[in-house]
């Protein structure tokens, strides 16, 4: 199926579909009320908000051998997003999961905001409108079977696929979605109530799994598009150096080199293998100009952040306090799939083949940039081998935009790990200072001082939240940096007076949302402070956050964690259990973990026990590798994984380099717990990283008597860097 381009088109196209194709009511009294802005109460709600207008714009159709296909505005990465929304798709129109098949829309236009991954969001605000346009594509099916059978619509049932009449008879959607497709009378339908369902809500295996494992999926390099041949890029030794000058008379003779091209972020160079192109682009000689900060590396930046930090409120003689400081540094996305695009630029038209995250973005940054009209651009959106964030940048898709349009031929890039490591994107350092005052057993204030590297949000997100101004609840004159700030970090607890603030320090460098952007950082911060807190008042970590969270939905997630975790159970010296809590995105966790840091210099997480709260859970089964995921990450990024600056560009180059866990370094005991569904959904895919980052923090302090306060914990430069 084509994706239009238009509205006008979209709906021309639903119209002429010779089998059924359907989208839910687009009038617009079928749209939902626009919330007040009291009623925006996190990042979610804001991109929920954004989408509203364009959020029954989804394309469903029932082919002639019966089955269910959906085009979802929105990236796989590895969440699992597509096997949740055939599960709501199945729910609603009473097929097997396996009979549909959801694929991933090409940048589409005419969705506006409609068509952005991230902030935990995408089962959110879909959950609504995908399920009104199962239950219109069901209704349409039955409404064609009792026209044919000359019966009434509300004597029909669904089963397995079919049209179900009271004496029995049948009729696959198969065979009515072309008399379906031509019916012109209005039909109403209402999803199912939460009651009802028997596919939500029970785990189920990955749609594409046996793809994935037995390497049959198609990723972005495994694409065979005419003429795309392979292509990398020599890039400069600092961040955002650009080319002085180039001799490339050495790689030109090489064998199977076939073009080289100067682009905006270095020397391109494209050959018959990927191993031909990167031997040809190491015998480049280039001359470089200077990057953006290349005298920056880590300790000149920690100094900027601690000049950056804002004061806090209270003064230190005025109560009883305790303080508390903090560091944390770059890290890298590191998908395992790196950075990658496939680009087919002409005089007049262009396409372009990659995992993004927000390709209405991508499509009109290209389409800018290679001077074309965007509707000569046609960008298509591939399944993505992780993200983390990354993938909400475009820059693969851009640069081989460029360099095909140098070269005059199609360009299949990939960016080394090399590359993606030390040009890619990186969550930004911060320094955190946090003090709280308390008296009489009570917490009084709570200040929280956040000096951060400036994160980019320049992917789509930023032109979301000017569009959803008037509705932000602090204000619509915030930069972007500070309402994603207030909208996802919360102290979920009963602390008084408090404050949250951040202050960025705007260095040229390529920073990007990572994992729970300043949630992982912010919210582990403050859980260690929690746990210092309870010991300086006398009580009990689990006790003392028992006491002091504000819901009842939240203490039975840590009651549950507790009891499951067998928390304060005595252990050998050495070990020691650390407990953790976090609630975003309208979900809530708990996380307790139990480490042997018998060595302090090589600790390791023996255990893990997770509770979480998601509101209605689509796929238990999917939450759970959440959860785990968000916990291997805690665990990484805790420990040992960063990355280095010196002098203007990562030191890290590779796995080897960027400590991330392996196998070794999990822990062999994980229990996750789902709760009972409990009303709507809410957001899964980064709730994980904060609580295990502050119950990893905690049981290490527990087990040394060491109070971590930089991180990772063990950092030391234990390898030989790459050449630059």
């Amino acid at each position: 199926m084509a994706t239009p381009t238009t509205r006008r088109g979209f709906l021309t196209f639903l119209v002429a579909a010779p089998t059924l194709t359907v989208a839910t009511n687009l009038t617009a009294d079928a749209l939902p009320s626009l919330p007040a802005p009291a009623e925006i109460t996190d990042l979610g709600d804001l991109l929920i908000l954004a989408g509203t207008p364009t959020a029954n714009m989804l394309v469903l159709e029932v082919t002639p051998d019966g089955e269910v296909r959906f085009q979802l505005p929105r990236a796989e990465v590895g969440q699992g997003i597509t096997t949740a929304v055939a599960m709501l798709v199945a729910e609603e129109m009473d097929v097997p999961v396996s009979d549909v098949r959801v694929s991933l829309s090409d940048a589409r236009a005419e969705l506006l905001f409609n068509q952005l991954t991230g902030g935990s969001n995408t089962i959110r605000s879909v959950y609504g409108p995908v399920r009104r346009t199962a239950a219109a594509a069901r209704a349409r099916l039955v409404a064609a079977a009792a026209q044919q059978w000359k019966a009434q619509s509300a004597t029909l049932s669904t089963r397995d696929g079919s049209v179900v009449a009271p004496d029995g008879r049948t009729a696959t959607f198969g065979d009515l979605t072309a008399a379906a497709a031509k019916l012109t009378s209005t039909i109403t339908a209402q999803p199912k109530s939460e009651e009802q369902h028997r596919v939500v809500g029970t785990s189920q295996p990955r749609v594409d799994a046996r793809a994935m494992v037995t390497g049959q999926m198609r990723y972005t390099l495994d694409l065979d598009v005419p003429g795309a041949m392979p292509t990398v890029v020599r890039r400069p030794p600092t961040i955002n150096g650009s080319v002085r000058t180039v001799d490339d008379s050495a790689a030109k003779a090489m064998p199977g080199v076939i073009a080289i091209a100067v682009v905006p972020t270095g020397v391109a160079v494209m050959a018959e293998t990927f191993g031909q192109a990167i031997a040809a682009k190491d015998a480049l000689e280039v001359t470089w100009n200077r990057g953006t900060v290349d005298e920056l590396s880590d300790a000149d930046i920690k100094a900027k952040l601690r000049a950056a930090t804002l004061p806090f409120v209270v003064p230190p003689l005025l109560t009883q306090h305790i303080d508390g400081e903090f560091d944390f540094a770059f890290v890298s996305h590191a998908p395992l799939e790196t950075n990658s695009a496939i680009a087919d630029v002409r005089a007049d038209r262009a396409e372009i083949w990659a995992g993004l995250k927000s390709p209405i973005v991508a499509k009109q940054t290209i389409a800018a940039a290679l001077g074309l009209p965007q509707d000569s651009v046609t960008v298509h959106v591939t399944q993505g081998g992780g993200s983390f964030g990354r993938r909400l940048f475009f820059d693969a898709a851009l640069e081989a935009a460029q360099i095909s349009k140098a070269m005059r031929r199609p360009v299949k890039l990939m960016w080394t790990r090399v590359d993606d490591m030390r040009h890619g994107r990186a969550r930004s350092a911060s320094h955190h200072k946090i003090r709280a005052t308390y008296a009489l057993g009570q917490v009084l204030t709570f200040e929280h001082r956040v000096a951060s590297v400036e994160t980019d949000f320049r992917h789509g997100l930023g032109e979301i939240l000017t569009a959803t101004a008037a509705h932000l609840p602090v204000g619509g004159n915030l930069s972007f940096a500070q309402t994603v700030f207030l909208t996802t970090v919360k102290v979920p607890y009963h602390f008084g007076v408090v404050t949250q603030l951040l202050n960025e320090v705007p260095l040229r460098m390529h920073t990007g949302s990572w994992r729970s952007v300043y949630s992982a950082n912010t919210r582990g911060a403050e859980e260690i402070m929690v746990d210092e807190l309870a010991a300086r008042l006398g009580k009990d970590p689990v006790a003392f956050r028992r006491e002091t969270l504000k819901t009842d939905r939240q203490r039975a997630v840590l009651d549950k964690v507790a009891a499951a975790g067998e928390w304060g159970r005595t252990m050998p010296q050495g070990f020691a259990q650390g407990v953790g809590f976090h609630d975003e995105y309208k979900s809530c966790t708990a996380c307790l973990v139990e480490m042997d840091a018998r060595d302090p210099k090589n600790p390791r997480v023996i255990k893990a026990v997770i509770a979480v709260d998601v509101g209605r859970p689509i796929n238990p089964l999917g939450v759970r590798a959440q959860m785990l995921g968000g916990l291997t990450d805690a665990i990484s990024t805790t420990l040992r994984a960063g990355l280095h600056i010196e002098k203007g560009l990562p030191l890290e180059g590779s796995y080897s380099q960027f400590h991330y866990a392996r196998q070794k370094d999990s822990p062999p005991q994980v229990e996750i717990h789902v709760m009972p569904a409990n009303g709507e959904p809410g957001g899964a895919g980064e709730l994980g990283v904060p609580a295990a980052v502050g119950a990893i923090a905690n049981a290490y302090a527990r087990a040394t008597g060491i109070k971590p306060r930089s991180f990772p914990i063990t950092f030391p430069v234990d390898f030989d860097p790459f050449p630059r």
